[in-house]
């Protein structure tokens, strides 16, 4: 892994699916900015919502996907002039203990009223040009490797904290943990197998990352994972955009692969998902043959290189990939990973064993702040 990143790579103005977003705008980016902020509740507790005190001239972004409450957090937009040093916002949530408020990827200073032991008051910078640019205040993510042909992102979800789609369905407990082992297991092919670095030597990147269940700008529903490649430095680069849709075992079966001037390709168990560069000559101007991706009848992916060999992200020990997933190097059993990710600590242990070389077992613990997601 490459050393912890202290800041986010932020998607700017489009979804992770590569669908722009419909945000509101009501002036100009010249006369008008938006900055959101999480209030953080000591206690999860039932829903509810602040009281909230803005300066004449901002004002909370309407509608119900700007102001959302969970049981354990209550974010909402703010829109009005740009002001780099930042307004002065009161909250006044009675009976409620308030932990601490986000934005972006730092705590906000607060001022408790002595008055008023419901109240307090923060300085919120307002800088964003457009609302999607706040992300990182309603996100906990964190990003393990950043490193040239490499974006990796592990999303640190929470039942406490659910918005948007994820409030009517039951929580998604098996896939929730399931993505975090193959993600983690992604990143052991791929630094393998050398696709990294071949990225790297293009000026392109894949990107592994996984859903998000509290987050009403991007209904990142049902639940799934990627494996993506930019044929360029980022997300708004030509791009073939694998979705992984996972069933209560963990078990991928269906991959819905949105491609740049193609839109949707659909592909089930056992079809072939073609991943190409954008530069190359082959196939119709896509480019040349990056990596083959195939769903297998256990629920796990055959990946395979243009050369070297073919990997695998297969079930565990239990026939599901929900404790664990098995990796295959050309055929063979190469690693067993498992993950155990404590969202309420900010912890996340990682086991890879060897399953040919002991040599190649380690535990790792990246630690994490628990409520924006920034390794420690």
């Amino acid at each position: 892994m490459s050393a912890p990143l202290t800041r986010r790579t932020l998607l700017a103005g489009a979804s992770a699916t590569g669908v722009a977003l419909a945000l509101p705008r009501i002036a100009t980016a010249q006369d008008q900015a938006y900055a959101a902020f999480r209030i953080v509740r000591a206690r999860p507790d039932t829903p509810g919502r602040p009281e909230i005190t803005l300066p004449a001239g901002y004002e909370i972004v309407p509608g119900d996907t700007y102001s959302v409450a969970s049981r354990a957090e209550y974010y909402t937009f703010v829109q009005g002039p740009p002001n780099d040093s930042g307004i002065d916002v009161t909250v006044r949530w009675p009976e409620v203990a308030v932990e601490t408020v986000v934005h972006q990827d730092t705590h906000l200073d607060l001022r408790r009223d002595p008055a008023d032991r419901h109240s307090f008051s923060f300085t919120l910078p307002v800088i964003q040009e457009s609302i999607n640019a706040n992300q990182p205040t309603i996100q906990v993510w964190s990003h393990p490797d950043i490193s040239p042909g490499m974006y990796w992102r592990i999303e640190h979800n929470d039942p406490d904290r659910v918005a948007g789609p994820w409030t009517t369905v039951a929580w998604p407990a098996g896939q929730v943990k399931s993505v975090i082992h193959q993600v983690v297991a992604a990143h052991e092919i791929w630094r393998d197998s050398g696709m990294t670095e071949t990225a790297a030597a293009k000026g392109h990147r894949f990107v592994l990352m996984g859903f998000e269940t509290n987050n009403t700008l991007h209904s990142d529903n049902p639940p799934h994972w990627h494996i993506s490649y930019n044929s360029g430095p980022d997300f708004g680069s030509p791009t073939h955009n694998p979705h992984f849709w996972l069933d209560a075992e963990g078990r991928t079966f269906y991959n819905g692969m949105d491609v740049t001037g193609l839109g949707r390709l659909r592909h089930y168990v056992g079809e072939p998902a073609s991943i190409y560069d954008f530069i190359g000559d082959a196939n119709d101007g896509r480019g040349d043959l990056v990596v083959t991706v195939t769903i297998r009848e256990d629920g796990g992916l055959d990946i395979e290189p243009p050369a070297g060999p073919a990997y695998a992200i297969a079930a565990g020990r239990d026939d599901t990939l929900v404790d664990e997933v098995s990796v295959l190097r050309a055929g063979e059993p190469w690693l067993r990973v498992s993950t155990n990710d404590r969202v309420q600590l900010g912890v996340l242990n990682i086991r890879v064993k060897g399953l040919q070389n002991a040599a190649e077992s380690r535990s790792t613990v990246l630690r994490y702040d628990r409520l924006t997601g920034v390794l420690t």
